[in-house]
């Protein structure tokens, strides 16, 4: 079998593009998806080609945005997406549940489901989270780069030990709710507390196994191996420093030429402009075998049923050599499939797992 065939019968579901956000801040009128466009790693045309059945789309906003702020950009984002489906009717379809995904695929269309990228974007506000879930946002990222008031961030100074009371008392709304938990961006503390916490399922959208390359953006080992207790899945993303522990190293040393120089690392353009223009080592690269060595080893640490992908298109500089926009999926199944995975297992790390997350989730609501 090939990837082709493969993901002609089995929706594959990407946990997180920042396509949405790409798109607010690209210079110029807003491109023609459907016509292809180089400055983006996401078009219609390099969908069809990677096989891609549903993408969760991220209704991200920068940390630099507050309060009311922050509020309002993501609803301008939640509507944004629900605008391209509207301008792409051919093509984008927006889903939130398991069997519309399904249903959408089935009939052509790519599903269009929704998450929330940081916490902050709640305002601290449990009527803001519900109108985000009724607005068709299926997951929460706890944190983005920075702490939350209620939650520690993986790249920032940790205050909480984890979450406060109010986090728990917000993991236990979305479960409510029927908001998946997304621990990608939060500390390990914060992990091992929301996995006490939730009675449902959570995601990691797009993190990679820390085992392999030793970022704080990634999984530990005990956090994988407590996956099959609660049902989580670990999507495994594309983005180079957290894949390569050679690109993480170099990575550490931007990390210390920003600060002497006064600059944020953990601020995404900030980084991706002084990395432009910094004079010190030039990267050296991730490939596509750094990112089979992180889904191999999730299903090692948490087993078949636990893994799934989220390449964080549109939202990095760089990527791996053969994974460098949204076609390259099925380069990635077959290398899979080449080294003697089954076309089961393929299916369950293409959306299987992350179906049932979505029906386990439905059915923990209330």
């Amino acid at each position: 079998m090939h990837a082709t065939d493969l993901l002609r019968d089995t929706p594959l579901i990407d946990g997180h593009n920042d396509l949405p956000w790409a798109l607010r801040t690209l210079a110029g009128p807003e491109p023609d998806l459907a016509a292809g466009e180089p400055r983006l790693h996401t078009d219609l045309p390099r969908l069809r080609a990677g096989g891609v059945g549903a993408q969760f789309w991220s209704v991200y906003v920068p940390c630099s945005f507050t309060g009311d702020g922050a509020v309002r950009a993501v609803f301008e984002q939640v509507e944004r997406v629900h605008a391209l489906a509207d301008r792409y009717p051919a093509d984008l379809r927006v889903v939130t549940t398991a069997d519309e995904v399904e249903a959408a695929f089935a009939d052509g269309w790519i599903g269009s489901l929704l998450g929330a990228e940081g916490g902050h974007s709640i305002g601290g506000s449990l009527q803001v989270l519900r109108a985000l879930r009724r607005s068709g946002v299926r997951y929460m990222t706890l944190t983005h780069n920075l702490n939350t008031e209620w939650a520690d961030s993986a790249t920032d100074e940790p205050v909480h030990g984890g979450l406060t009371g109010f986090g728990r008392e917000i993991v236990a709304e979305m479960n409510r709710i029927g908001m998946i938990v997304d621990l990608s961006h939060v500390a390990a503390t914060t992990m091992r507390a929301a996995l006490e916490e939730t009675r449902a399922p959570v995601l990691f959208t797009h993190s990679s196994a820390r085992a392999v390359t030793d970022h704080p953006r990634n999984v530990p080992d005990d956090v994988l191996a407590a996956l099959p207790a609660n049902g989580g899945v670990c999507m495994v993303t594309f983005v180079p420093r957290f894949v390569s522990r050679a690109v993480a190293e170099w990575d550490l040393r931007l990390a210390d030429a920003m600060t002497a120089a006064g600059a944020d690392h953990r601020n995404l353009k900030v980084r991706n402009d002084f990395a432009a223009a910094w004079d010190g080592p030039s990267t050296p690269g991730a490939t596509l075998d750094d990112v089979v060595a992180h889904v191999e080893h999730v299903r090692e640490a948490a087993g078949i049923d636990h893994i799934g992908i989220g390449g964080d298109y549109d939202g990095v500089a760089e990527l791996p050599a053969g994974l460098e926009d949204v076609s390259g999926y099925p380069r990635l199944f077959d290398a899979l499939l080449a080294r003697g995975w089954s076309a089961q297992d393929c299916g369950k790390l293409a959306g299987r797992n992350v179906l049932r997350v979505l029906r386990a989730v439905d059915d923990v609501a209330v």
